[in-house]
């Protein structure tokens, strides 16, 4: 499986960021565009801290194998393939008898700085966050210093789980895999509504 090095700064400003990343150089390789995903999950892979994951980005289809070794720079891996439909390959995994646990939805734009990939995301009733994905561990943490953040402050690891578990702490969430739907038009659920 691939190594990741990647990070999170979360509760950002989503334009704040695209003015940091236009006053540093950086490219928009891909606006601000909708993504879907059908998230699986086993007794195997939740034994492993993994899942399974079919994504349409909006230019590309993935399905991806993820799985989360540590809460550290480096502790995501992943094997992941792109895929001619996400209907169709959808239609194969259930056949092969895998239903998703979780359907997801949530916007992204993509940059490239210095070989450098910093996404904006957008999630359904959290705070926008950004994640910052390169070759090396100084390579990430060099762009991030050029955009103004504090590595030692505000750096976090993991899946999006962790900015819901920043977003709502009392709601004592292991990982947002539990909700079937996660959707910008759904309401909010119950246990996020202690904020």
């Amino acid at each position: 499986m691939k190594t990741e090095i990647e990070v999170k700064f979360l509760h950002i400003s989503a334009d704040h960021i695209r003015g940091q990343l236009k006053r540093i150089g950086a490219v928009c390789e891909y606006p601000m565009r909708e993504m879907r995903r059908a998230v699986f999950n086993t007794p195997e892979m939740g034994r492993r801290k993994g899942y399974l994951r079919l994504r349409d980005e909006g230019d590309k289809v993935t399905l991806t194998y993820k799985q989360f070794d540590d809460q550290a720079v480096d502790g995501a891996k992943e094997i992941e393939v792109v895929v001619s439909s996400f209907d169709d390959t959808l239609s194969i995994l259930n056949a092969a008898g895998y239903h998703p646990t979780s359907y997801q939805e949530s916007r992204r734009e993509t940059w490239q700085y210095h070989g450098v990939e910093v996404v904006i995301d957008e999630w359904p009733w959290i705070d926008p966050y950004i994640e910052v994905e390169g070759e090396s561990e100084a390579a990430i943490r060099k762009v991030a210093e050029d955009l103004g953040l504090d590595w030692d402050a505000d750096a976090v690891f993991g899946s999006a789980t962790v900015a819901y578990q920043q977003q709502f702490p009392g709601a004592g969430l292991e990982d947002i895999g539990v909700f079937d739907r996660i959707c910008f038009n759904d309401p909010k659920p119950q246990v996020f509504k202690t904020k």
